[in-house]
């Protein structure tokens, strides 16, 4: 999948996209036919147990980009730029995408929206990175927005937001991320625009969705978004093994002959004649 292709599903079909952080599951998120893999700055909160996601940096993201780089061949692969990437030093953002394309094998990233966004935007398409916008609720400045609750409720709000996605449209964006937004005002934006939209808490309108795959499967139980539906309870599963795992280590139940290499008997006669 490129970025073409994404482009030209606006209107024809609904587009999916999921998280992934490690080779094992990006592999198995491929393999099952998903739209675009975004490796998540929520690897700050659901892999490496940080509070939140301006926690994460260039080296964490970076490393889990090529763990996920490996496993895909299908999916578009997008990262997502770390709040120290490019907001607090703008003019690095472009040698920062540039990283997560040369070294880390991604063939976009992803910007949330901040002051600066226009000019960062902007200036990394310029060096032919693709970006995919990310509007509505932005983990990276939700100190400045509010806090984490839906935006654009009101008529003034939801009018700064439809403002912001024409204007990354206008900057040459390939798609936009809805997060958290009334599902009349995603339905607006999704009209209004060429691109398409990737909800997530933005209501079926969307052009597509997108979930954090560790929510989704029911891996991370600190806390779960309204707009998460559980399509697994993993969590449980896992449980469940690590326990049986240890009651048969302890019962010398495991490892049995199954799971247990054999030596002939001479020449085990051998080694204890050594």
């Amino acid at each position: 999948m490129d970025i073409n292709e994404i482009k030209n599903l606006k209107g024809r079909r609904k587009i999916t996209m999921l998280t992934a952080y490690d080779f094992a599951t990006a592999g198995l998120i491929d393999k099952a036919g998903i739209d675009m893999i975004l490796v998540g700055d929520s690897l700050a909160n659901v892999v490496l147990g940080l509070e939140s996601t301006k926690q994460v940096g260039m080296p964490e993201m970076l490393h889990h980009t090529k763990a996920v780089a490996r496993a895909v061949k299908s999916a578009l692969l997008i990262a997502d730029m770390p709040f120290e990437s490019y907001q607090l030093k703008p003019e690095e953002g472009v040698k920062n995408a540039r990283r997560f394309v040369d070294e880390a094998g991604a063939k976009a990233v992803k910007i949330e929206w901040f002051e600066q966004a226009l000019e960062v935007t902007g200036n990394i398409i310029k060096t032919g990175i693709p970006v995919m916008g990310h509007i509505g609720l932005t983990p990276q400045t939700v100190d400045k927005i509010g806090g984490f609750k839906c935006q654009g409720k009101d008529a003034e709000a939801a009018k700064k937001i439809i403002e912001q996605a024409k204007e990354l449209e206008k900057a040459g964006c390939f798609s936009l991320v809805l997060e958290c937004l009334p599902d009349k005002l995603a339905q607006i934006i999704t009209a209004k625009i060429g691109i398409p939209t990737i909800g997530i808490g933005a209501g079926v309108y969307c052009d597509g969705q997108v979930l954090v795959t560790n929510d989704m499967l029911g891996l991370f139980e600190k806390y779960t978004p309204k707009f998460v539906k559980k399509y697994a309870s993993l969590s449980g599963l896992i449980s469940k093994a690590v326990e049986d795992f240890k009651n048969e280590v302890t019962k010398e139940i495991f490892p049995d002959k199954e799971h247990s290499f054999t030596i002939k008997e001479e020449e085990l006669k051998k080694i204890e004649n050594l």
